[in-house]
């Protein structure tokens, strides 16, 4: 594997926090901490979490690969320029000569080129260089909206989506049912030339395939040759149970498709959570407000309270009970991979708005016997 300009600008051990002398072993073990606690999933809309953890999997997949480690380390080792000089020491002396100093299309391939007055290469006449070499689909993004219900206990459901997808015509190939592409005559089927300046030999897209290896003779009438189309599909998306309102959800690979063999990119849907009539959320706590009469709160109750599963649980009231008081329902909230919330009750005293006249009876005869003194620390 030629060595990607990545290799000699960032530290890979430093981003998994790890020294260059650790062992396989404790790379993965590093991997998999940082993996969990970056996870865009366990950090929904947090960009920063989200660019770190990419960087993170971007350094074990080349330390990770034993393979790759060597040649990362001796690339390192020796620096940018000591790919041309094999077993030598950077710049310096100790070898019988140059090899192939094997470059792509960006980084030092542009900086070289430029010095040998070598212009980049491919894309169409008079316009930038795209379309050439593997590339990565886009990302796509969704918003999915949900029922307070439904978020509490999960679902899997469908996302209606129009976008780029691979040609259903021609599956991605490009080429018109019943035709086949050809393997490209001028680059043999590798999708890059090379072309060789003195001591060095530089490596491009091909201009005559556009960098796939292949060349179609017939194109698809649905795609014109790309192998992709923009149509409605369909995306299936398990909503895990417990998800809240703007969490992102990441489905890997299900987002725009790849061109030139590139990997397709990825999914986020957005979920919103409509409010619950009853029900209020506070992590993963359901929070419900129970009202209650006066006498119920002065003389004590046993009161039946609804939980969101349609079931309801007995909580006793004290005599003597305050507004806002909360009682806490162990287990009954929001049931998550991380375990169950609790149902959080909080009181409230009702007063009625209109009194019948035994009603007003009553309550006249409370206010005269009544000895409490509520506003006694207002007094100045």
């Amino acid at each position: 594997m030629a060595p990607q300009r990545e290799w000699f600008e960032k530290d890979y051990y430093k981003i998994l926090g790890v020294p260059d002398t650790a062992t396989q072993k404790e790379l993965t073990k590093a991997y998999r901490k940082l993996a969990r606690e970056l996870h865009p999933d366990a950090n929904p809309g947090n960009a920063a979490a989200e660019d770190r953890f990419k960087q993170v999997s971007a350094a074990y997949d080349v330390v990770g690969d034993e393979a790759k480690r060597k040649e990362y380390d001796e690339v390192r080792r020796l620096g940018p320029m000591g790919q041309m000089f094999p077993g030598g020491t950077g710049g310096g002396g100790g070898t019988s000569g140059f090899t192939n100093f094997n470059v792509g299309t960006e980084g030092f391939g542009d900086l070289l080129g430029g010095l040998f007055g070598r212009a980049r290469r491919g894309g169409t006449a008079g316009g930038p260089n795209r379309g050439v070499g593997p590339q990565r689909g886009e990302d796509l993004e969704a918003t999915l909206t949900l029922s307070f219900v439904d978020a509490a206990a999960g679902l899997t459901t469908t996302l209606q989506l129009t976008s780029d997808a691979v040609c259903s015509t021609c599956n991605g190939g490009g080429a018109a049912p019943g035709t086949t592409p050809h393997v490209c005559a001028v680059c043999g089927g590798r999708g890059v030339t090379d072309e060789n300046q003195g001591f060095f030999s530089f490596s491009s897209p091909c201009t005559a395939c556009q960098g796939r290896g292949v060349t179609i003779d017939t194109p698809c009438p649905s795609c014109r040759g790309t192998g992709i189309e923009r149509r409605p599909r369909e995306v299936k998306v398990r909503i895990p149970a417990g998800v809240s309102d703007a969490q992102r959800i990441r489905l890997k690979g299900r987002g725009g498709p790849g061109r030139n063999g590139g990997p397709p990119g990825d999914l986020f849907v957005e979920v919103r959570v409509s409010p619950h009539h009853l029900f209020g959320r506070d992590g993963d706590n359901l929070v419900v407000r129970l009202p209650v009469t006066y006498p119920e709160a002065v003389l004590g109750a046993d009161i039946e309270v609804p939980v969101l599963d349609g079931t309801t649980v007995r909580i006793r009231l004290k005599p003597g009970t305050q507004p806002g008081a909360r009682h806490r329902v162990k287990g009954r909230g929001i049931t998550t991979t991380n375990g169950a919330g609790d149902l959080i009750v909080i009181v409230d005293v009702v007063v009625p708005a209109t009194a019948s006249d035994a009603e007003r009876k009553a309550v006249e005869e409370l206010a005269r016997v009544t000895t409490a003194r509520p506003r006694a620390n207002l007094e100045v």
